[in-house]
C-alpha cells in the first residue's frame, strides 16, 4: 500500500464534472485539465504511484472530501505537453462527505492548505497527519 516515502494529496473536482461515484464506477481515470502551473508542478514533480489522494468535491453542497483515491501510474503529458495528467484509481468512498465546515472545526487541521484563505489550487499536498485525520473523520461518519 503506502510507505514512508509516499506522499499525500488533495485533488478537487466539481462533482457535476467528475465525482467520486464516477471514479468508483470507472475504477481509474486520467486526471487531466489542470491549468494552473503550481498544481501542474505538484502533479509532474511530486506525484508517484502509490500516493494517496483525498478526493474533494468542490462547488458542491456541501463542499468537502468524498473519499480516497490512489495515484496508479506515472503522470503523462497531455496533447499540449505543457500540461500533465495524473493516473488515479478508486480506493474508497466515505459514507458521508467530510464537509469543509467540519474540516474547519477540527483544530488539528488548522494548517491544512485547503483551509487557508485564498487557497484555490485544485491539486495540493497534504501531510500524513492531516490525511489520517480526514480519513478517520470520513470513516466515522
Amino acid at each position: 500500500m503506502s510507505s514512508a516515502k509516499n506522499r499525500f494529496w488533495l485533488m478537487k473536482s466539481e462533482p457535476e464534472s467528475y465525482s467520486i461515484d464516477d471514479l468508483k464506477r470507472n475504477g481509474k481515470t486520467s486526471w487531466d485539465g489542470v491549468r494552473n502551473y503550481q498544481a501542474r508542478n505538484f502533479m509532474r514533480d511530486g506525484m508517484q504511484p502509490g500516493d494517496l489522494v483525498l478526493f474533494y468535491h468542490s462547488s458542491a453542497e456541501p463542499p468537502g472530501v468524498a473519499g480516497i483515491a490512489r495515484i496508479c501510474g506515472k503522470t503523462l503529458p497531455e496533447k499540449d505537453p505543457t500540461w500533465v495528467a495524473a493516473q488515479v484509481e478508486f480506493v474508497e468512498k466515505f459514507p458521508e462527505i467530510v464537509s469543509l465546515e467540519d474540516l474547519k472545526k477540527n483544530p488539528r487541521l488548522k494548517d491544512m492548505l485547503v483551509l487557508k484563505r485564498g487557497q484555490r489550487l485544485s491539486v495540493q499536498p497534504v501531510s500524513l497527519e492531516h490525511f489520517e485525520i480526514v480519513r478517520k473523520m470520513g470513516r466515522a461518519s
